[in-house]
């Protein structure tokens, strides 16, 4: 018999409830009427345990968390909504036997609480990430306990590996239990919408939606990591725990719903697993060694170089000082290089050079990659496993010359503004930097210079180059 009876994908977004929407709700009215859906038939499946995870609960970089008292209460109270209460018993034995089969696995998670979360100037409570899929739930259904799952930023193989422990518990617990995936999907939909608009947002919610539903695997893990992070969405990781619960089968998801009027992406859908075997962790390691194969072999000599100095580092402890084989545009040009590392689409480490410190851009790479790595003081340094999982740009600015503020435009150039002997740069084209103001907003912010005094401003542009492109 088995133990999970119900794999779902649900929104959370809290205007959905009517004391908050105030109407508003009614603009989404297919989506709440697939939540409601979902809420009858877990009344009528009866679980024991509802495994739910949730994007907003106290996130850590480096491991899952799972919420671990006796209970877990919170409301919405942040949304002008007070009176919906929760206060839902926790299933410890499920965490311990999760947490325990998660270190023998090597998968980082942590079991929280109260004082750990005081260390953190933060509070053990309800999100509203979960918040809202039970609110649903909770007109139908309440004689369950919880699972409350934080994801991290770990990467799809963890994550997913994290869903197999989920079903393995399960079983040998032989818990009845639903697995809830709360997250919404691209938040950049509309330019009136909480992002600024992107097209990549209509694009990631088509394609993930369009391969959760036909149950390819392939396409869900191999994702244009651009399109991904542009997207701006909160659901994906969600979905990857999801979906290590039905390892060893193929599955097929049916959608039930899917809005987008507020400029976020609400989709609601079931899953099935189906009667024919697929082991999709072997996929997944194929797929991350092609991976890493590409980075190492293909794209451009700028990336290459930042990864084989790193490879070289981590390996003699020392730096790359044979670059007589470089090709000439690295050896014969000097500028001043940023060197960027990101972890599953999550900044990693990055340091850079305005001007040119070394005789070539070869070795401005080899230094600044290396300094992205270990010297960054916003992020621990860097350890050699994390190389598969990094990716690497490379910038290479050209001169700066004078500007006015009207000279600017932040996709376009970088900005360096300067007062006395403070100074602050900002790259172009980058995630969240929309306007000028902005853009010397954050400029003069690091360089320690009060905007409202007079500074001078330079502008640059560079040559970005990427892995695989």
């Amino acid at each position: 018999m088995k133990n999970i009876l119900g794999y779902y994908l649900m929104p959370h977004p809290p205007i959905i409830i009517p004391d908050i929407g105030k109407g508003e709700e009614k603009k989404i009215e297919k989506t709440s009427n697939a939540c409601n859906k979902i809420g009858g038939e877990i009344a009528i499946l009866k679980p024991e345990t509802i495994v739910l995870i949730t994007p907003h609960g106290t996130m850590f970089s480096d491991a899952i968390a799972i919420s671990d008292e006796n209970g877990i209460a919170g409301d919405l109270s942040n949304f002008g909504c007070s009176n919906i209460k929760m206060d839902i018993p926790i299933d410890r034995e499920f965490n311990i036997k999760l947490g325990t089969a998660c270190h023998l696995e090597g998968i980082p998670s942590v079991l929280v609480d109260s004082e750990l979360l005081e260390k953190y100037d933060d509070n053990f409570q309800l999100d509203h990430g979960a918040m809202v899929p039970l609110y649903f739930i909770n007109k139908y259904y309440n004689e369950y306990s919880l699972v409350h799952i934080t994801y991290s930023l770990l990467g799809n193989m963890d994550l997913y590996k994290f869903g197999m422990e989920i079903e393995k518990v399960a079983k040998e617990l032989d818990r009845k239990i639903v697995i809830i995936a709360s997250g919404d999907l691209s938040h950049k939909l509309k330019e009136e919408g909480p992002y600024s608009y992107s097209p990549y947002g209509e694009k990631f919610d088509k394609e993930f939606l369009g391969s959760l539903e036909k149950g390819d695997v392939n396409s869900l893990f191999n994702m244009d990591s651009t399109m991904v992070e542009e997207a701006a969405q909160c659901g994906l990781n969600s979905v990857y725990i999801l979906l290590g619960t039905m390892e060893g089968n193929e599955f097929k998801g049916e959608l039930l719903s899917y809005e987008g009027p507020f400029g976020v992406g609400y989709g609601v859908m079931k899953f099935k697993k189906e009667e024919k075997e697929s082991k999709i962790l072997d996929l997944l390691i194929k797929i991350r060694s092609e991976r890493l194969k590409q980075k190492l072999s293909g794209g451009n000599p700028y990336t290459r170089l930042a990864r084989e100095s790193l490879k070289y580092y981590f390996a003699k402890g020392t730096k790359m000082e044979d670059i007589s084989n470089l090709p000439s545009e690295l050896l014969n040009e000097k500028h001043g290089v940023f060197v960027s590392l990101k972890k599953f689409g999550a900044l990693r480490g990055c340091i850079g050079t305005i001007s040119p410190t070394t005789n070539s851009v070869g070795e401005e790479i080899i230094r600044n990659a290396i300094e992205a790595a270990l010297a960054d003081s916003r992020f621990p340094d860097l350890d050699d496993y994390e190389l598969e999982d990094i990716d690497i740009s490379v910038d290479v600015l050209m001169d700066a010359v004078a500007a006015s503020k009207e000279d600017l435009d932040p996709k376009k150039y970088g900005v360096i503004v300067t007062k006395g002997c403070r100074r602050g740069l900002l790259l172009p084209d980058l995630e969240g930097v929309n306007t000028v103001e902005e853009q010397l907003s954050i400029a003069c912010s690091k360089a320690g210079i009060n905007s409202e005094e007079i500074y001078d401003i330079e502008k640059f542009e560079v040559i970005r180059y990427k892995e695989g492109e």
